[in-house]
């Protein structure tokens, strides 16, 4: 069951029982708000017995502390105060958060000695609490002893000098976890519960927030010769359909940015079937899309000055009697023919025709498009860092960029003729394959040749968007990877 937190900011704040909780740099004496949680100088002697020094993330736990006007004391260690970065504050909003046990109400002191904490960092402090609060048990019936009943929000104070820019900064932190923790929500689900049309109707409910949502059935699709993506879903008694989410924020002249998001909702590898041991976890094939969702429902909830474009194709890959065999040859909306070597390397045959709609309809300044695409790219990059391609260097390092600012963090792969070559067909214009090696890269030449000259990007997010390692603000299977990141960039770039 997700913790519930309700968070307020305060200059100071009464205590009387519950939860103090104070931040404590390397380099300080004190911690803040020592004053008002440890009137006896409990923490001092504790911290000695402990060896406590206040490294990064290190916790000294204090019950019952004599003197205190409070029934616990967690002082919370950040390390040195030159090398704070802008994720160090998420980071201990979540390390906090993962202290907040039995109780009904915690104070947060965030004011250390010494150190300016800007309204910036409390407001990414308060987004810490909220991403590690997520967790994903609707499915389970039978609970711990301590969560038989519905867990009540935990009211939160958080006690800092700037309470009104705090306030106006943790608006969009709010916004930021609704979209982060929606993507979870939709990687977590199992592939019974969350077909392409259940999906579809998730986007949908994006509306209330604003955004103009058109879902395209197999019908619309074929109409427009998305031969590609259709035949990817021809093997599911399922129905694809394509989901066109489009926030206007900006002005009405302006040229929308535009992300596409791979949605196999389910991939068994068709006829060119995977391996049973590990299977169920290809219910997260639909990352890229979850992403796009939650990215334009943070875009929407922030009210941001920008207009997007989110497009997602949903689809089964199953490998029924009437699935598309490896041989075939599809033709995708652009007119470029496909030979499908292998029916496991579908997404890319789903990204290219939601790719050339986009581009075709929309003529957006920029397409990113998301995808767990690439058992190579996990190869070469493990789950540290997602991989990027782009045929544009100015956007390649606005993304690079905005993930070293938001951890989620991209390397850049190369592109170049010699790779391309690899998925030219005897057959037909393309194949969906070029093999075993440069896998991640033949991948990403494949999807280029459905972007003509708009700068793009494409992030394979096979190694982060699923069963990567827990850490301080995510302990969820489904990370939403991708949708901070995106905001970032748009933050910092493409907003009025």
């Amino acid at each position: 069951m997700s913790a519930k937190f309700e968070i307020s900011f305060s200059k100071s704040a009464k205590l009387h029982g519950g939860l103090a909780i104070l931040l404590k740099t390397a380099e300080a004496d004190g911690a803040a708000g020592a004053e008002t949680a440890d009137p006896a100088g409990v923490i001092a002697k504790a911290a000695k017995i402990a060896r406590f020094s206040a490294k990064s993330m290190a916790a000294l736990d204090i019950v019952a502390p004599e003197g205190a006007p409070v029934e616990r004391i967690v002082v919370l260690g950040l390390g040195k105060a030159a090398e704070l970065t802008a994720h160090d504050w998420l980071k201990a909003g979540g390390a906090a958060a993962s202290k907040i046990k039995n109780t009904d109400k915690a104070a947060v002191f965030l004011d250390v000695p010494g150190l300016t904490t800007d309204a910036r960092a409390a407001a990414d402090f308060a987004l810490g609490m909220l991403l590690r609060g997520y967790s994903f048990d609707a499915y389970k019936t039978k609970k711990n002893d301590d969560e038989e009943k519905p867990a009540k929000p935990v009211k939160v104070t958080i006690v800092t000098a700037d309470v009104t820019g705090a306030k106006k900064a943790f608006s969009d932190s709010e916004a930021i976890a609704g979209g982060v923790n929606l993507a979870r929500d939709l990687v977590n689900e199992p592939p019974n519960a969350l077909g392409p049309v259940e999906f579809a109707a998730r986007a949908k409910e994006l509306e209330k927030l604003g955004v103009d949502v058109e879902i395209l059935t197999e019908k619309e699709m074929r109409r427009l010769g998305m031969g590609a993506l259709l035949g990817v879903a021809q093997g599911s008694v399922r129905p694809p359909r394509l989901a066109i989410m489009q926030w206007k924020g900006g002005k009405s002249k302006d040229r929308p940015v535009a992300f596409i998001g791979k949605g196999v909702v389910f991939d068994t590898g068709g006829i060119s079937i995977k391996p049973a041991a590990g299977m169920e976890d290809m219910k997260g094939d639909m990352g890229g899309a979850a992403a796009v969702t939650g990215l334009m429902h943070v875009l929407a909830s922030r009210k941001a000055a920008v207009n997007a474009v989110g497009i997602i194709g949903l689809v089964e890959n199953m490998p029924d009697g009437n699935a598309q065999r490896p041989g075939d040859i599809v033709t995708s909306m652009s007119g470029q023919t496909i030979e499908v070597i292998n029916t496991d390397a579908e997404g890319r045959l789903v990204l290219c025709d939601a790719l050339w709609y986009c581009n075709d309809r929309f003529k957006p300044q920029f397409m990113i498009n998301l995808a767990t695409l690439t058992g190579a790219i996990v190869v070469a990059l493990g789950n540290v860092h997602a991989g990027l391609f782009s045929n544009d260097d100015e956007l390649s390092g606005q993304l690079t960029a905005a993930g070293l600012s938001t951890n989620e963090k991209l390397w850049r792969m190369p592109l170049g003729k010699d790779y391309d070559k690899l998925i030219d067909s005897k057959f037909a214009d393309m194949k969906n394959t070029g093999g075993r090696q440069a896998g991640s890269i033949t991948a990403a030449h494949f999807l280029k040749r459905f972007v003509q000259d708009t700068p793009w990007a494409h992030l394979d997010i096979a190694g982060t968007a699923m069963g990567s390692p827990q850490d301080e603000i995510n302990q969820s299977w489904g990370s939403g990877f991708g949708v901070r990141l995106l905001d970032e960039l748009v933050r910092a770039h493409y907003e009025a």
